[in-house]
């Protein structure tokens, strides 16, 4: 009887007082929540809750476990393998805690500070100093599981007198994915593109979605993902729209006749841009920049908030303004004309000149007395 219910206080023990606890620990962090609303750190860590539960019954069951007097023959094979769960557990937790802290300062950050990138660089900066912590929690947890095993221990100093040598291999070996990770820390604490950034790259616009230590990801406008390392954003040129402010300045070309009522085109410019919510109102102009024997062109400069606004601004004057043109000037537009040839005597025709007609409703011929 003994022998049945050794195991079951001590570990039925062991899981009645890892669930008390975590219990008084949640009670505690919900009512510290709800007294200290303005700061979410407190209702961020309970989600913490299970690997808390984790690591305490690990530690619980790993101190009593000889006591419960099974498989005496394999106490040190399950008291590595209780280890093994703890580390992993612990390494659970504290990476669970570090994000909790890190969300918390930057809900704060964010509610306090209302500028757009600001609040985008601070979570580009966080965002990758949680996968920063996440990587170095694991690969110190790895560490210590390795370690558990007299075998690691006993390699573990041929492994420090050859690190010169194989930190010199792997960093020739890796050169790439180190100069993107050094890349990914550069742009997170230099500031050259930040989360929501609108970048053009390689003549594609779009929305900069993820960044992480080795790569970027940017969102099209079509809703295409283009994946490019982040050592690109460092060695190559780029537009960021976004850099500066978020105001933008959009012009609108059209090829239109020389007699096309510029005047009037600068009226309706107007009352096209008032009658769109997207333009913000700061600024809007219409001049004559260029002109062709045939033809002139006609810029319309207009303004808007950011850029998905000036896109909007610029397709809907550039629609309302031909639109306007083609049913109340349609002389302003550019007409194509094409001469017609004239047959020689030799059968040669002769582009580039109109047909002459003579009295008698007949084409002369050329040396006609």
């Amino acid at each position: 009887m003994e022998n049945v219910l050794r195991p079951l206080i001590v570990i039925g023990g062991s899981v009645v007082l890892t669930l008390l606890v975590g219990w008084a620990v949640d009670r505690l962090l919900r009512r510290t929540d709800a007294r200290h609303s303005e700061t979410p750190l407190w209702g961020l860590l309970r989600r913490c809750r299970l690997p808390f539960h984790l690591v305490l019954c690990a530690a619980l069951l790993r101190g009593s476990y000889r006591e419960t007097g099974l498989a005496d023959g394999h106490v040190a094979g399950v008291g590595r393998a209780l280890t093994l769960v703890l580390i992993g557990a612990a390494a659970w937790l504290a990476v669970r805690i570090a994000n909790a802290v890190v969300d918390a300062t930057y809900t704060r950050y964010a509610s306090a500070h209302r500028d757009p990138a600001r609040v985008r660089r601070v979570r580009t900066q966080v965002t990758l100093i949680q996968r920063v912590v996440s990587a170095v929690v694991g690969v110190v947890a790895v560490a210590s599981m390795l370690l558990t095993f007299p075998a690691m221990r006993a390699a573990g100093a041929s492994l420090l007198a050859s690190a010169g040598v194989l930190g010199v291999v792997a960093g020739i070996a890796a050169q790439s994915t180190l100069s993107n990770l050094f890349a990914g820390l550069q742009i997170a604490f230099g500031d050259m593109v930040r989360l929501g950034d609108t970048v053009v790259v390689d003549g594609e616009w779009g929305t900069i979605d993820e960044i992480t230590l080795t790569f970027l990801t940017v969102r099209t406008w079509d809703e295409r993902r283009i994946t490019m390392p982040v050592s690109y954003f460092t060695s190559k040129p780029f537009e960021n729209w976004s850099r500066g402010g978020a105001e933008m300045t959009g012009t609108v070309f059209l090829h239109l006749d020389h007699s096309a009522p510029v005047h009037e085109m600068r009226e309706k410019l107007r009352d096209i841009l008032r009658a769109c919510p997207a333009w913000d109102g700061r600024d809007y102009g219409l001049a004559v920049t260029d002109t062709t024997p045939t033809t002139m062109q006609v810029r319309a400069l207009v303004t808007a908030k950011d850029a998905d606004d000036i896109w909007t601004v610029r397709v809907t004057v550039r629609e309302q303004l031909i639109g306007w043109l083609a049913e109340h000037h349609p002389y302003a537009l550019p007409r194509v004309t094409t001469a017609l040839a004239i047959p020689s005597p030799n059968g040669v025709p002769h582009p580039g000149h109109a047909p002459e007609q003579a009295p008698d409703g007949e084409v002369p011929r050329r040396g006609r007395g």
